[in-house]
This record gives C-alpha cells, sequence and structure tokens, in this order.
C-alpha cells in the first residue's frame, strides 16, 4: 500500500457548463499555466448540499449564476494526486478527490462570466467542443474528463 492510500479523499463537486452550441467551458488554472485547462470544481461548505456547492464554487470561479441543471451525474468520480503534488496541495491532508459532477446548461449571457473573482482560480477561460475535452486536462484527471465525455453524450443536446 502506497502510503498515499492512507490519506482520505477531499469530498468535491465538478462542473460541466454548456453554452448554448453545447460548447464546454474550460479555465487556465492561475496555478498551472501554460498547457492545461480544467472545468470548474470545489470543495462542499458544512451543511451545504452537492448542488448547492456546486452553484456556489461556479459563481466563485466563473461569476456565472445563470444555469439550469441538465443532469446530476450517479455515483462519484475520483483521481489521486500524482506523487510530485502529495503534501503540497491541501497542505497534504487528501490523496485526492471524489467529486459530485453536475452538467449545467449556461443560459445567460457571455458578460456574465467573469474570472477575475475575489479569489481568482483561472488566467484565462474559453469554450470548446466538449469532445475535446480529454486533449485540454492535466494527465491524472483524464479518466474523469473522459467519463464526462460519456455522460454529455446521453443528454439529449439540442
Amino acid at each position: 500500500m502506497k502510503s498515499s492510500e492512507k490519506l482520505p479523499f477531499r469530498i468535491g463537486v465538478g462542473i460541466v457548463l454548456l453554452n448554448k452550441k453545447n460548447e464546454v467551458f474550460v479555465g487556465e488554472r492561475i496555478d498551472n499555466p501554460g498547457k492545461y485547462f480544467q472545468l470548474p470544481q470545489g470543495g462542499v461548505d458544512e451543511n451545504e448540499s452537492f448542488f448547492q456547492a456546486a452553484i456556489r464554487e461556479l459563481k466563485e470561479e466563473t461569476g456565472v449564476q445563470s444555469i439550469e441543471l441538465l443532469k446530476e451525474i450517479n455515483g462519484w468520480l475520483e483521481y489521486d494526486l500524482p506523487e510530485y503534488l502529495l503534501g503540497k496541495i491541501w497542505n497534504g491532508k487528501y490523496r485526492g478527490q471524489k467529486q459530485k459532477w453536475f452538467i449545467v446548461k449556461f443560459t445567460g449571457e457571455e458578460e456574465e462570466i467573469d474570472i477575475k473573482t475575489k479569489s481568482p482560480e483561472f488566467t484565462k477561460w474559453k469554450w470548446i467542443k466538449y469532445k475535446e475535452l480529454p486533449k485540454v486536462v492535466v494527465d491524472f484527471k483524464l479518466e474523469i474528463y473522459k467519463k464526462l465525455v460519456n455522460e454529455i453524450d446521453s443528454i439529449k443536446l439540442n
């Protein structure tokens, strides 16, 4: 057993934000600029439902509030941090994340998107075709993003 396997997963949420063209919002992380993008995600506060946490995290990271829930993904999606990040992220308390994911439709106008928030997480953002998600994500989250593509495929998008 690796020493990291003794650590718990951090419980979190993730949000797939689709625009009117069914493209997905991705942001370039402020702490890892240059190559990788990710979907909005974050932790769950005490006495907060998973969907409430998703709404809060989306607003905190992107400014977006105008959404419609399309799907709550069944079960959990998990990832382990690579060895080189253990001890550096979350003060070394967690081995990775166990996340509840939601797919939502952005019903607002693009001016609503504002990544220059109180505690910014992204340096820039863009819309991409959702099938491209596995090509832009850091390798240790790849399996989650592949599953998310399949989940988006399962929705009847208009």
